[in-house]
């Protein structure tokens, strides 16, 4: 009960952090975008090292224990890359104007001030908002598994999948004030786009929970795992360098990496 209920807070902190997104928005003068794109990097090291180190082999000695060496290890690749695939379908019928990973900075809100309401960019925000939500949804249930078999390790996950939800965060926010004057309806959208976190999290333990077995458990850690690889890939990794810091970028990666690989020797 206390790893399930560490699992469902981690999940909605991880969520919420697009809230943090909009509110930088708001407030801050100028993007960082020297922090940003090592955060984002730092983020994509940690998913990758941890997928690929940590989560595929724990779901890959799952399902050899289920079924047997060659199939369990087959069940694995397959589910690695099925999680790939679902993730890149999401992304292909998300429409292109509600891209979350366009860069948005701050200092576009001045441009408030000059600015006609558009209905156009309003839609453009909404787009956005929900396209990160359809996002958040399957890290939502990646971090409430993982951190419901090893609250350690779902700790890393959602601190990572939090870091790279506050540029999301932003790009709701921009366009949507931009387009309205209202802060309250950007940040609302912001913040309700990151609640498909915990929903994943919900859903994941309303019709997974019964049928969690070894067989299960590790087709949907490895189908986790090959999730995380691709986000990384296909979102962090290009949109720290969009942030145009491109060696900070590869840094962040690095280090991140480093912190995952020390945390598991020290506490997984």
């Amino acid at each position: 009960m206390e790893n399930l209920l560490l699992a469902f807070g981690l999940t909605l902190l991880a969520g919420l952090a697009t809230g943090v997104g909009s509110l930088i928005a708001f407030f801050a003068k100028t993007t960082n975008t020297k922090f940003l794109s090592l955060a984002l990097g730092f983020s994509a090291g940690v998913m990758i090292y941890v997928s690929m180190v940590e989560i595929f082999f724990k779901a890959q000695d799952s399902l050899v224990d289920a079924m047997g060496n060659e199939a369990g290890q087959w069940t694995t690749v397959g589910a690695f890359f099925g999680g790939m695939l679902v993730i890149a379908l999401i992304d292909k019928f998300i429409p292109k104007s509600g891209n979350p990973h366009e860069v948005k900075k701050v200092e576009d809100m001045a441009k408030r001030d000059t600015a006609v309401k558009d209905p156009d960019l309003l839609k453009m925000g909404t787009f956005t908002a929900l396209a990160i939500a359809i996002h958040n949804f399957p890290e939502g249930i990646a971090t409430f598994t993982a951190a419901l078999n090893d609250p350690a390790l779902g700790l890393a996950i959602a601190a990572a999948i939090a870091i790279h939800n506050i540029p999301e965060g932003i790009a709701v926010s921009v366009p949507v004030y931009y387009a309205t004057g209202d802060k309250k309806k950007a940040f609302k959208l912001s913040f309700l786009s990151g609640l498909s976190e915990p929903v994943g999290a919900i859903l994941a333990y309303l019709l997974l929970m019964p049928f969690l077995n070894d067989m299960m458990f590790g087709i949907l850690f490895a189908g986790v795992a090959g999730i995380m690889v691709f986000i990384s890939l296909d979102e962090l990794l290009p949109a720290s360098r969009r942030y145009g810091e491109a060696h900070l970028s590869i840094y962040g990666v690095v280090a991140g990496m480093a912190v995952m690989a020390l945390s598991l020797l020290l506490f997984i």
